[in-house]
């Protein structure tokens, strides 16, 4: 779960903010769930994007994360649910599942979802095929995947759950597959990290900072062993971090493999404007095959819908370009 930009930040700091989340409007896709998407900067992105080949042709892949916010069908009062937890109904359903279809990606990685029969209403087969972490708990990481490409199923990631055996709660797994598309391969390891640590100093030791520390330490390892194997690779979900080229966190990252964030420079405009905490980061190969400019941010747009019938997160995509 997000927590609001506005919480942290001054009112002059955040007048800032909004500005500047617009100037770059290029980079915002605006959607409604009747399918219907407004704005000239929407229409450019079609425009755009239709001189690009079909990923199917092996050269073009569009590659998102999305956290769906507590994306469950367990019965009101469940003993797995937190109090208050808002169930969504048909038609909240039918919203998600038509704003998975404008984003049109080629491989999801989501976050907070109770399942794979609960994803797949939102990413329709035959479209895609759904993988889930092994994860025995609501909140799992999991994967939509275009039917063109091929997959692999790696071990999932357990050492991202960094909390002794006797600890009450255990944290999620990260999800580790190979795509291709027949020509060239792509790790991809989605994550869902502890939330508490968004902007603290290093060495915080209080709050979460100590087990966030503790997580991209795995994830540093992880990175280091594709970079030493040669792959291309992309390590994409909810950071739960501010994260931006000079932050602690991620320098510590990429001090064993060069890295590129691709939300560097940029604050999203989802919900009318945050910090990015969720992220996509790409290692290897995967950094020269990133199309320049093609960060994009998927806002909702229906009036009257709140954050929990949708997400209080947004997709957020890029574009790999295929040898």
């Amino acid at each position: 779960m997000r927590t609001p930009a506005r919480r942290f930040l001054s009112r002059t700091r955040y007048r800032a903010l909004r500005q500047s989340l617009f100037r770059p409007n290029r980079w915002v896709e605006k959607g409604s769930a009747g399918g219907i998407f407004a704005g000239q900067f929407f229409c450019l992105t079609i425009l755009l994007l239709a001189c690009l080949p079909a990923c199917a042709s092996g050269s073009s892949l569009k590659l998102a994360t999305w956290n769906l916010g507590w994306l469950t069908s367990r019965p009101a009062g469940d003993s797995a649910l937190p109090e208050g937890i808002y169930r969504r109904n048909e038609a909240d359903i039918a919203r998600l599942a038509s704003y998975a279809d404008h984003l049109d990606a080629d491989v999801i990685g989501f976050q907070e979802v109770d399942g794979a029969p609960i994803a797949a209403r939102i990413f329709r087969p035959p479209k895609y095929r759904i993988i889930m972490s092994g994860d025995h708990v609501v909140q799992q990481v999991g994967v939509a995947i275009r039917g063109s490409l091929s997959v692999t199923r790696n071990p999932d990631l357990t050492a991202l759950n960094v909390y002794p055996p006797d600890a009450p709660h255990a944290l999620r797994s990260g999800l580790d597959i190979t795509i291709s598309d027949g020509r060239a391969s792509l790790r991809l390891l989605v994550v869902h990290l502890k939330t508490g640590c968004w902007d603290n100093p290093w060495a915080e030791r209080q709050h979460a900072c100590p087990t966030l520390r503790s997580q991209f330490s795995v994830l540093d390892n992880w990175a280091l062993e594709r970079n030493d194997s040669e792959e291309a690779f992309a390590i994409l979900g909810d950071f739960n971090r501010r994260m931006t080229p000079a932050d602690p966190f991620f320098l510590f990252l990429k001090q064993d493999a060069p890295l590129t964030l691709t939300t560097a420079g940029r604050a999203s405009p989802c919900w009318g404007g945050e910090y990015f905490i969720d992220h996509i980061v790409l290692g290897g190969k995967a950094r020269d095959w990133l199309r320049p400019d093609s960060l994009r941010v998927t806002t909702y747009h229906d009036p009257g819908v709140t954050p929990a019938q949708l997400s209080d997160h947004c997709p957020v995509s890029v574009r790999l370009a295929f040898p």
